[in-house]
């Protein structure tokens, strides 16, 4: 694989950036730090930038006649309308975003599972909803990589998040100088990554580049982005992954001899039935791909869809079926 492209993301302040937590301060979080190596962050603390500042009392969502109203309950202070203001005119300024990392369960950022209160007053929660900042962000952006700092604590969702933030930085930046031979190669070099995520999508991506002749060029692009957008909808399971390892050995099953073939066909059980990762099938094909000097397959991105200095040792025994 070549160099990555530098995916651009929105980052919540606090999380290893500044210490602007309500109570002053700052979460260190290893995946966060590890990205910085190779993102560009650009970094927002809604409730600093509409004046609450840094330490400050704690806002909670209250329902208020049905309405949800981002209140601080120690003022009894409403800032509903400049939490919206500032989250309308900072999310329609950004440019050439391919995702998020916001806090968990902020109720500012979070994008899910923030508590809701039916009053400001001590009390249980009566629900749970998004956070004003993190629910414009799903709303605006939700088609990109979007993730809480939580949820990265889990491998497989990581794997999904960077792996998404790398392909669509590229597909930005191949957009930029509109050819349609580069659009043609980042297809063909993501062939089987779009396979083990979405066998329809990738029928979907390939139709649109066969008709090309169709479409003005912008047009063509969009529609493509469209399909891209699409393809994280689902994950990469293991049935689809394994589908997608058995067209790859295809490619040079002719050259195999038959006890490599029945390896081969004794491993995909073994990860079909959680008793081998399916790291041990990509790391076969590719040693394959080697030795038949196979050049189409080593730019797979599919073997290494983001920064190796990303995965963990501790989270190559691990499967995709998430």
């Amino acid at each position: 694989m070549g160099a990555f492209a530098k995916p651009r993301l929105v980052v919540s302040r606090c999380l290893e950036f500044d210490n602007c937590r309500y109570n002053g301060d700052v979460i260190h979080h290893p995946t966060i730090r590890k990205l910085m190596k190779y993102v560009d962050f650009l970094t927002v603390c809604p409730e600093v930038e509409i004046g609450l500042g840094t330490p400050r009392e704690t806002i909670r969502i209250v329902l208020q006649n049905g309405e949800q109203r981002l209140m601080q309950p120690k003022t009894e202070r409403d800032v509903t309308a400049e939490m919206g203001q500032f989250s309308d005119a900072y999310l329609k300024s950004l440019e050439h975003i391919d995702g998020f990392i916001l806090k968990s369960r902020s109720p500012s950022c979070g994008l899910k599972e923030v508590k809701l209160y039916s009053s400001t007053e001590k009390g249980p929660a009566v629900g749970s909803s998004s956070g004003l900042f993190g629910g414009k962000v799903l709303e605006k952006f939700g088609h990109l990589a979007v993730e809480d700092e939580g949820r990265l604590n889990n491998f497989l969702i990581r794997e999904r998040f960077f792996t998404k933030i790398f392909l669509l930085a590229a597909y930005r930046e191949l957009k930029k100088e509109g050819s349609l031979d580069l659009l043609q190669d980042f297809h063909g070099n993501n062939q089987y990554l779009f396979l083990a995520y979405s066998r329809p999508t990738l029928k979907l991506l390939t139709r649109i580049l066969k008709n090309n002749d169709q479409h003005a060029q912008d047009e063509l692009f969009s529609l493509y982005e469209k399909g891209l957008q699409r393809l994280f909808l689902r994950t990469a399971r293991y049935d689809s992954s394994l589908n997608a390892a058995r067209e790859m050995v295809k490619t040079f099953e002719a050259q195999l001899n038959e006890r490599e073939k029945s390896h081969f066909l004794e491993l995909t059980d073994k990860v079909a039935e959680k008793k081998e990762p399916f790291s041990s099938v990509l790391a076969l094909l590719k040693s394959w791909a080697y030795r038949f000097e196979n050049e189409g397959l080593l730019r797979q991105s599919w073997f290494q869809p983001y920064p190796e200095d990303l995965l963990e040792i501790s989270d190559s025994g691990k499967g995709r079926d998430y």
